[in-house]
């Protein structure tokens, strides 16, 4: 593969050709539906209800400190399996465009993680209307706010390194989704989305486990600015930096001695 410096101009100068892609992909997602992109919008509402509705009694706080958490814990979760997940279908998905159009690989997973991003940036700004219902117009600083930015960028790295690793996985290995489903189901219990870190304090297995989920630094650096009006600290900052460098850096080394060969595996 290319030197970096100029694989990344080559994917730049073709930013036209994936980002009408991701519309396209937008487009037919919500053909022929009444409520259109309004659906992206429901499900963490009626998720974040049903679940306030039937865990909120059992949780150690009040409903208003519970929804803004719940749902930017969701909003995360439904990034990080969207972008894992569609990854990969991704280099299958974009066979057509790949025997017929020479372009950097890597545009196909940014495709994924684009449509995922898309409809993350939507669940999150209702996390951010939720606080601001739930605690009130002045309750959000802007510096919180502003911190979400930085925030924002390595989660999108993230999620396209995990797209990338997903999606070259599974053209060798076609039942890696199914596996996939499954894992993240199970990993979906051993991370704080729906219940309070607070509730296992004492117990050392499963604050164990904690400590070595690599999916903690994201979402408190998601939770902070909505939930406490708090700048995240720099050691959350660097524990998802150095996560994110760490993935950035196996997808990385897995494109440049696969990019070549995808080609024979479609």
């Amino acid at each position: 593969m290319q030197g970096l410096s100029t694989y990344f101009k080559e994917i730049w100068r073709r930013r036209y050709f994936w980002l009408s892609l991701v519309k396209v992909d937008l487009r037919s997602r919500y053909r022929g539906s009444a409520f259109g992109i309004g659906w992206s919008l429901l499900h963490p509402i009626a998720m974040t209800a049903i679940l306030c509705a039937v865990f909120g009694a059992y949780m150690k706080t009040t409903i208003v400190d519970f929804a803004p958490y719940l749902m930017a814990g969701l909003t995360f979760w439904q990034f990080i399996t969207s972008s894992s997940l569609q990854g990969c279908e991704c280099f299958l998905a974009g066979e057509g465009y790949i025997r017929q159009h020479p372009a950097p690989m890597a545009i196909y997973p940014l495709r994924a993680v684009l449509g995922a991003s898309f409809h993350f940036t939507l669940g999150f700004l209702l996390v951010i209307g939720l606080t601001l219902i739930c605690h009130g117009a002045g309750f959000l600083g802007p510096l919180a706010l502003l911190s979400l930015i930085p925030t924002f960028a390595i989660l999108l790295t993230f999620g396209w390194s995990l797209a990338i690793l997903f999606g070259l996985a599974n053209v060798r290995f076609r039942d890696l989704k199914h596996i996939s489903e499954v894992g993240f189901q199970g990993l979906f219990y051993l991370t704080p989305i729906m219940y309070l870190e607070s509730m296992i304090e004492g117990r050392r297995f499963v604050t164990m486990i904690f400590h070595l989920n690599p999916l903690m630094p994201f979402l408190h650096l998601l939770r902070a600015p909505v939930c406490d009006n708090a700048v995240p600290a720099m050691e959350t900052y660097l524990a998802a930096a150095l996560i994110t460098l760490a993935t950035a850096s196996a997808a990385t080394l897995a494109m440049v001695s696969q990019e070549r060969k995808i080609i024979f595996h479609l």
